[in-house]
Order: C-alpha cells, then structure tokens, then sequence
C-alpha cells in the first residue's frame, strides 16, 4: 500500500480541539492513531472527528469506533466500521484517504453551522 502523504496532517491533530463560535459554544475534536491494519481499520487509523455544543451534544462525526448497519429494519446487514454521524443520523462512510476524510468532516461542519445560522457563506 502507498503512503498516504496527508496522513501526517491528520495525525497532528490528535488531541486538538477549536472553538467554531464562542457565543454558542461549537466546537470540533480530533482523536487520530495509528493502529495495526485489520479487517475492521484496514487503513490502520482509530479516528475519531467531531462537533459538539457546548453542552457535549454531538452534531457530526466522523469515526470508526463501532460498526454500523448498512440499512434499517430486522434485517439490516452490519456494515464497516468508517460511518458519519450528522445530527441524529448515522451512515456508512467510505474511507480515501486522510485529506478526503478531512475535507468531507469539515463540509459537514460548515454545513451544520449555516443550518444553525453560525456562519454565512462568506466564511466557508
């Protein structure tokens, strides 16, 4: 497998945490490391990307913590573990590459923050 050359930029941001907007308390968090490819984290990374209110409320994420039902109802399949999370939903996410995965996080944030009238398009 070729190295991924974002994936040092990624990585750096393990432990990070930016406020989006003081007023209302947005912020984002990064937990990134590296672990051992398996079935489960075939790129080798346990991430963890997320926007909170400041009461701790998740608003979107993007991680690999747990795997995910591909679809709803009794007989919906288990899929991978890669999935966003984005207000109460929660789908499969199909894993690129670090600066893809950073660049769809961060399309979501933006997006969430117009929705919450956080920011105006001129700052995205």
């Amino acid at each position: 497998m070729e190295r991924d050359p974002s994936l040092d930029a990624l990585l750096n941001l393990h432990g990070q945490v930016y406020v989006i907007d003081d007023a209302s308390g947005v912020w984002v968090g990064f937990v990134v490391r590296r672990v051992a490819a398996t079935v489960d984290r075939p790129h080798g990374l346990d991430y963890s990307l997320t926007m909170h209110r400041r009461d701790g409320e998740r608003l979107v994420g993007f991680d690999n913590a747990h795997p995910v039902r591909s679809s709803a109802g009794p007989g919906g399949r288990t899929g991978g573990r890669d999935h966003k999370h984005r207000l109460k939903t929660v789908r499969l996410y199909e894993y690129r590459d670090a600066a893809s995965l950073l660049a769809d996080f961060w399309d979501e944030v933006f997006s969430v923050c117009r929705e919450m009238g956080k920011i105006g398009r001129a700052h995205v």
